[in-house]
């Protein structure tokens, strides 16, 4: 009989790291069943996705209460799926408490569980690193500290090398980009990153249209272009951006990492974006800001001082944060306009990006948590 694996992904970057863990699936065994929660990449790659992450992508315990409904639907949907179907496997990609809970009805059921991009409890509530023993089978963690961390706690880990590693690269020559996006060579390139889950954009585009107004006042050359993840409406996005006429922004649904590589500088907002662009070498700043409610309770469970992806694994601020009350255009502008005008400064950030890269360690990830979820399908 064929084996099944359900996989559930809530979330842009997690959609695209399942859409490749699920293309280096197939390579080993074409006739893989693969249900799945996800988004366009788990498509592309072969997976039958039956239902879209796009509308429970939303971040904040603020955010999280007010779509209660609308994510414990989804939740109850994939728990009847594992109940019913009975998959060989489950693989949770990131999206944490809501994978949790769904890894707790899986034990349960006795399906084997597989998480891929564990949580983050060296950065905070510790403690769940206990419980989240008890729901698992094993993990797989993206970078090498986290190996002794889970370890400690008696937690089955195993390091399977980052995929953005070989993921994040563009597929075209930039002038090639320049001339598809009507891009003018010689003028600096902004580019905006205001995230994948609609509570971001809601929080965070303000804050960067009104960082780009400035900027546009300051360097009246200088072109916008807003990256438009996978995970939402284009039509949306630019008429949230209608007031900002002025600024001609250029709308792109091309691959990130494309879009990446025309900017001279980028505004994004903090999530696995930060390490992309850090390893496309792109020199940045990164915005966050959600309801200030959570913010106050996720200030207390915090046991890091860096948000950055790109700054927790090199351990130091490259980029500047601007988080919360921080999030100011004003002070945003400063940063981008110190990158676009102390070459000097500018070459630092893009030396400390490239140790980033090989801190980063084994290329191949997707292929060896591939080989991880074959090994315990056989097993």
């Amino acid at each position: 009989m064929k084996k099944k694996i359900l996989i559930s992904a809530g979330e842009a970057s997690g959609d695209l790291h399942a859409g490749n863990l699920v293309k280096a699936l197939k390579q080993l065994d074409p006739q893989l069943s693969i249900l799945a929660m996800g988004g366009d990449n788990l498509r592309k790659a072969g997976a039958n996705v039956i239902i879209d992450c796009s509308d429970i992508a939303v971040v904040g315990i603020v955010e999280v209460l007010k779509n209660y409904r609308k994510i414990k639907k989804v939740l109850d949907q994939l728990i009847e799926i594992v109940v019913q179907q009975k998959p060989d496997l489950l693989i949770l990609v990131d999206y944490q408490e809501f994978n949790m809970k769904l890894a707790a009805a899986a034990k349960k059921n006795g399906t084997k569980v597989l998480f891929y991009i564990g949580p983050q409890v060296w950065a905070w509530r510790p403690n769940r690193v206990y419980s989240i023993r008890e729901k698992i089978d094993m993990m797989a963690v993206l970078f090498p500290f986290e190996v002794d961390f889970y370890s400690k706690a008696k937690v089955p880990v195993q390091f399977v090398g980052n995929p953005l590693v070989d993921e994040v690269k563009a597929d075209k020559k930039k002038n090639q980009l320049l001339q598809e996006y009507h891009l003018k060579p010689n003028d600096k390139i902004i580019g905006l990153f205001p995230g994948s889950r609609n509570s971001e954009i809601n929080k965070i585009l303000p804050i960067q249209l009104e960082s780009a107004r400035l900027l546009k006042k300051k360097y009246p050359s200088c072109q916008f272009i807003l990256a438009v993840a996978s995970t939402l409406n284009k039509q949306s996005l630019e008429k949230l951006c209608e007031d900002y006429s002025e600024l001609e922004i250029t709308f792109l649904t091309d691959s990130s990492y494309n879009v990446m590589s025309v900017c001279d500088s980028i505004i994004t907002a903090s999530g696995t974006a930060t390490l992309e662009i850090g390893l496309m070498g792109i020199p940045c700043v990164i915005t966050y800001k959600i309801s200030a409610i959570s913010y106050a309770i996720f200030k207390r469970m915090i046991t890091i001082d860096k948000i950055g992806l790109v700054n927790i694994v090199a351990e130091k601020a490259i980029v500047k944060e601007f988080v919360q009350h921080q999030a100011q255009p004003q002070l945003i502008v400063e940063e981008v306009s110190k990158i676009l005008e102390d070459n000097q400064y500018r070459k630092n950030m893009i030396a400390e990006l490239k140790q980033v890269k090989k801190k980063l360690g084994l290329a191949g990830g997707s292929m060896n948590i591939a080989k991880l979820a074959y090994q315990m399908l056989e097993n």
